[in-house]
This record gives structure tokens, sequence and C-alpha cells, in this order.
């Protein structure tokens, strides 16, 4: 008889029950954990984590291997994901808890300053950023592949503490697209893991606003707008 018949496969509810039976043990070890519920069968709503997703999806590094993670997302097994400047922590359940990091490299200063440039006069403030409501354009320009706002597969650098040897196992997968999924809470979370401010992209907007309401007025000034007062106007 074959080892098949010795094990089957945890059924969702059971790994479900599972992953909150460890979350639990594990909160009164390290306090209160962050993990990633899914509503639903969509892992992400609205744009930033959608586009987060999708650029994943758009590589062939990836989209043979990252669907392994999809059902790991949304069945609950996330344990905890935490999402700081150019890294991720995250612990996964599986058959036992496995612990993922991923490391992303800063989105270079020339792409940014060209991503800045792009977002002139178009991104109104930061509600409209957050929001996705934005035109269609400039979502190009965030998705262009090499040239965008989003990582490539050559920018991210993942290990996993299970014994699998892929360099994309399931766990790995699940805590790429639970990242996904907490930007859809929370989508400045994307400008922090890339390490950019983004009150850069409405800056020239602001400025342009000021110079018309200057002119209007009748008066002449080459005032350009400090970061801190774009800050204080948009909550940046």
């Amino acid at each position: 008889m074959s080892w098949f018949h010795y094990y089957s496969k945890p059924s969702v509810a059971e790994q479900r029950k599972t992953a909150e039976k460890r979350r639990k043990q594990l909160e009164k070890k390290l306090g209160e954990l962050q993990p990633v519920i899914v509503e639903g069968n969509k892992i992400a709503r609205k744009w930033w984590g959608i586009a987060w997703n999708k650029n994943l999806e758009s590589y062939a590094d990836f989209e043979n291997r990252i669907g392994r993670g999809r059902s790991y997302c949304r069945n609950g097994l996330l344990l905890d994901l935490r999402i700081f400047e150019g890294e991720v922590a995250a612990k996964v359940s599986g058959s036992s808890i496995y612990n993922v990091k991923i490391d992303i490299e800063k989105l270079p200063d020339k792409k940014w300053r060209n991503i800045a440039e792009a977002c002139a006069k178009r991104v109104e403030n930061i509600g409209a950023l957050v929001e996705g409501t934005f035109p269609q354009e400039l979502a190009d320009v965030f998705m262009q592949q090499g040239d965008g706002l989003f990582p490539s597969p050559k920018e991210i650098h993942m290990s996993c503490d299970c014994p699998d040897f892929a360099v994309l196992c399931k766990h790995i997968a699940a805590v790429l697209y639970g990242i996904g999924a907490r930007l859809d809470s929370d989508p400045l979370l994307f400008f922090k893991l890339r390490g950019v401010d983004p009150g850069e992209l409405i800056k020239k907007s602001v400025e342009e606003k000021m110079r018309n309401l200057l002119a209007n007025a009748g008066k002449k000034s080459t005032r350009v707008i400090a970061d801190k007062d774009v800050a204080r106007l948009f909550g940046v």
C-alpha cells in the first residue's frame, strides 16, 4: 500500500482551523499579529492591490508557480504579514509554520524622477493617488514593465525556511499575493515598500496650482512650493 493511503490533504476548513489555532498560540508568545484576511474570492479589489498582483502575474518568471499561493492567501493561512521599507516579513501556516522574507530593491532615483515628471498636473491630491482615480495613461506609466513603479522579478529576493527547494515555493507565492491584499487596505504601504515619497507625485500639480493662483491675483512669483508645504496641504 502506497503512502498516499496514509495521507490525505487537509480540507480548507481543517487548514483554516489549524491556522487559527497557530495564530492564537503565536500571539501568546509574540504579541498581536497582522494576519491577511481576504473576504470572498477576490484577493484584491482596489487599484493598487489589483495592480500589484497583475504585475506579478505578467512575468514569465512567476506565472507558472505563483498561482500556488492563491488558495493559501484566500484561505487565511497568512498568520502575519508586515511591510517595511524594502522588506516584507511573514509567517505562513502549512505543514508547519514557515517564515518568509522578501526583499525588494528600492526604486532607482532616475526611474522615480521620470515617473514623478510624468505625473505633473495629472494627480490632483493624495486621495486621488490612493484611490487610483488618475488618468489611464498614468496608470500605464505606473504599470510599465521595467520602467514603472512596480518591481520586476530581478528586484525581488525571496527566502522561506520550508523544505521546498523551489525558488518560489507556495508559501512565498502566498505572501506575494498577501502584499496585494494588504495594499487594498493601505495603498501608501506600496510607497514605503519601494522607498519613495508619494508626495513627489503631486508636488508639480500643487506648484502649478500655486502659480495659477498667484497669477490670477495679479502677483508675480517664482516661488516653488516646499516639500513641507505639500505635506501640510495634503496630509502626506
